[in-house]
């Protein structure tokens, strides 16, 4: 499974980008996505999962950032609103097969994207 991830950029603080994720794989209604973050010195964490029974957010992000998927475009998005300089990182989407949990452990993950920078001015 490929995972291609895109829409990142620079953008100030308060504002919004909107992350996508795309893959080929045709069973993708069956898969649990995530998105996780790594800042420059820091550890890869958590950002936010579905699946089709539901999802999570990481309390840091939790009313400012949607995570959301479209099945038919084989596509998970991460709508980032309200965004603060904390969330400069580069962003990974990542998949794994799924029977209907999401999963917020980046081990628990099979494939990854190649991440996309976000860059937030104060």
């Amino acid at each position: 499974v490929q995972l291609q991830a895109s829409g990142g950029g620079l953008v100030q603080a308060g504002g919004s980008l909107r992350l996508s994720c795309a893959t080929s794989e045709r069973t993708f209604s069956t898969y649990a996505m995530g998105w996780f973050r790594q800042a420059p010195g820091k550890e890869r964490e958590f950002v936010a999962t579905i699946s089709w029974t539901g999802g999570s957010y990481a309390d840091s992000v939790k009313d400012r950032f949607t995570i959301s998927r479209n099945n038919a475009k084989n596509t998970v998005y991460l709508q980032m609103t309200k965004m603060k300089p904390e969330d400069t990182a580069v962003y990974y989407c990542a998949a794994r097969r799924s029977r209907g949990s999401y999963y917020t452990e980046a081990v628990e993950y099979t494939y990854w994207g190649q991440g996309t920078q976000v860059t937030v001015s104060s």
